[in-house]
C-alpha cells in the first residue's frame, strides 16, 4: 500500500486503521494471509471516513463480519478490510421488533431475545458471526432462513456518502445470499420482526437447537462453518461422507470427522490447504455421487 494511502487512512481513523494484519487472527478458521490495512471504527463518522479515502484513491474495500464463512488465501486481502465489531447495539422497537446493529454477535441476539421473551429467532441460536453476516449470507437452518424475520435493514453506501432504510419489499433473499443491495454497500444495522412470549418458553427452544449443534456440528476446533450449499433434496455433508471421505486431509485441514461438509484447522493448516481440500472434495463427490457441490463458503484474497 503506497505511502499516501496509509496517511489518509491513519489521518481518517487514527489508531483505528492497522497495516498489514494477519487475518488468520480474525477468521474462525484461523488462515490467511495479512490485510494491507484492518479498519475498526468506533462509529459511523469513522466509517465514513474510510470509504473516503478509499473512493479518493481508488482503493477496494471488504467487509468482515467474525470471520465465519470465510477463507482469505495465503496471499492476504489487496485494500482496506473493514470490520464493524464495535457496532454493538441491540434495542427493542416499537411494534415488536429488535433492531440489532451489524457487529452485534449471535450469542448477544440471543442473550437479548431470551431476556426479553421475544420469540422468532431462536433459530438462530448457535449460529456463529455477526447480524451483519447473518444478513449478507440469508443464514439459517432447514426450517427456517433469516428472510422470514426480516423487516428492514440499514446501509450506507458504497462512498459513504449517505445511509438508507431498505423495507423487505426492496430486498430479495436466496439460499445463502442477499440480493437488492447495491455492490459495496455496507449493512449497518437490521429490523428484526419478533413475537412477545416468556423468558422460559425462548430458553427451552434455544437449548433443544444448541444440544442439536453441539451433536451434530465440531464446535470446539477451527473451522469455516459449512462449506457447500445443500443441493436441493439433498445434503452436501452426507454426500462427502457417502464419497468416503470423512477425515480426510490435506496438511492441516481436516474433513470433519463428526460432520462432513466442515473442514476444521487441525493445527498448522494454510488456507493453500483448505483450498486444496475443497477442491479434492468437490472432485470426488462428482465422480462418485454424480453431485456437483456448489461453493457456500466465500473465497477472498490474492493468489500466493
Amino acid at each position: 500500500m503506497a505511502p499516501t494511502v496509509r496517511r489518509a487512512l491513519t489521518q481518517a481513523l487514527g489508531d483505528a486503521v492497522h497495516f498489514d494484519v494477519p487475518l488468520s487472527r480474525h477468521t474462525s478458521l484461523g488462515v490467511g494471509g495479512p490485510a494491507d490495512a484492518l479498519a475498526i471504527p468506533a462509529d459511523r463518522t469513522g466509517l465514513a471516513g474510510a470509504l473516503s479515502v478509499c473512493r479518493a484513491h481508488r482503493l477496494p474495500h471488504h467487509v468482515l463480519g467474525a470471520g465465519f464463512n470465510t477463507v482469505v488465501r495465503d496471499g492476504g486481502l489487496e485494500g482496506l478490510v473493514v470490520r464493524l465489531s464495535k457496532f454493538r447495539r441491540i434495542e427493542e422497537r416499537p411494534a415488536r421488533g429488535v433492531r440489532a446493529e451489524a457487529g452485534v454477535s449471535h450469542s448477544q441476539v440471543t442473550r437479548f431475545c431470551l431476556q426479553h421473551g421475544l420469540a422468532g429467532l431462536e433459530f438462530a441460536a448457535g449460529i456463529p458471526g455477526t447480524v451483519g453476516g447473518w444478513l449478507a449470507m440469508n443464514a439459517g437452518i432447514p426450517q427456517r432462513e433469516m428472510e422470514a424475520r426480516v423487516r428492514e435493514i440499514e446501509v450506507m453506501s458504497p462512498t459513504g456518502r449517505r445511509t438508507r432504510h431498505l423495507n423487505r419489499e426492496r430486498l430479495r433473499f436466496v439460499y445463502r445470499a442477499l440480493r437488492g443491495v447495491a455492490p459495496g454497500s455496507l449493512i449497518l444495522s437490521v429490523l428484526f420482526s419478533v413475537t412477545i412470549s416468556t423468558p422460559g418458553e425462548v430458553k427451552a427452544e434455544v437449548d433443544r437447537l444448541l444440544a442439536r449443534r453441539a451433536e451434530t456440528q465440531p464446535l470446539d476446533i477451527p473451522s469455516c462453518g459449512s462449506v457447500f450449499k445443500n443441493p436441493r433434496g439433498d445434503h452436501a455433508g452426507r454426500l462427502i461422507e457417502s464419497a468416503g471421505l470423512k477425515g480426510h486431509r490435506i496438511g492441516g485441514a481436516e474433513i470433519s470427522t463428526l460432520h462432513a461438509n466442515f473442514i476444521a484447522n487441525t493445527g498448522g493448516a494454510t488456507a493453500t490447504d483448505v483450498l486444496a481440500l475443497i477442491a479434492h472434495a468437490r472432485r470426488e463427490v462428482l465422480a462418485r455421487c454424480g453431485v456437483q457441490l456448489e461453493q457456500e463458503v466465500h473465497v477472498v484474497g490474492r493468489q500466493t
